[in-house]
């Protein structure tokens, strides 16, 4: 686990790892939303907030060439309509409403026919560990178990659906030299 807050010093610590990435993956809630989540009746379902910087952090990730995906326990058609329909993420790369997580990861290795160490992880909860202790670069946010924490490469220094995520892509885009 990295302690240090600086982008140089996370770079001097990681950039053979960040450098590497190709697929940058990420979990939803409490990562690229603050982990509430609202019930607005039968016809809207279960709504959840995101970050506007965390969209175009995967916007720019992708513009760079870098693959984004998603692999969340949760499920929603808030969910499917921000990261398929609003973000263009492809739907192959987005995986919901499981919590056993690694089979997903596995299809999106396949899919890419990328290796462990060329993909990242951000995820909070435990059901993460599996993930988040493969891949190549791992991260977290403050608010996640310290069994998590204790875990990962890396604890943003924002809290999730409050620009966590973005941390992490723009440390990615900065160690592959990407504007």
């Amino acid at each position: 686990m990295s302690l240090t807050r600086n982008p140089t010093e996370i770079l001097s610590v990681h950039k053979t790892k960040l450098s590497k990435i190709k697929c940058a993956l990420f979990d939803a809630d409490g990562i690229l939303t603050d982990g509430r989540i609202f019930y607005a009746g039968e016809e809207m379902g279960w709504n959840r907030y995101f970050n506007i910087y965390d969209g175009y952090g995967i916007k720019r990730l992708m513009a760079n060439g870098v693959h984004v995906g998603i692999i969340s326990g949760g499920d929603s058609r808030s969910l499917t309509e921000r990261f398929i329909i609003n973000l263009g993420i492809p739907k192959e790369l987005c995986h919901f409403g499981n919590e056993d997580k690694v089979d997903a990861y596995e299809a999106v290795k396949q899919k890419l026919g990328l290796p462990d160490e060329e993909i990242s992880y951000m995820g909070d909860e435990i059901f993460d560990l599996p993930l988040l202790e493969k891949v190549g670069f791992s991260a977290s946010v403050p608010a996640a178990s310290f069994l998590v924490q204790e875990k990962v490469d890396y604890i943003s220094t924002k809290h999730g659906g409050h620009g966590a995520a973005r941390e992490v892509m723009d440390l990615i885009l900065l160690a592959q030299n990407f504007q």
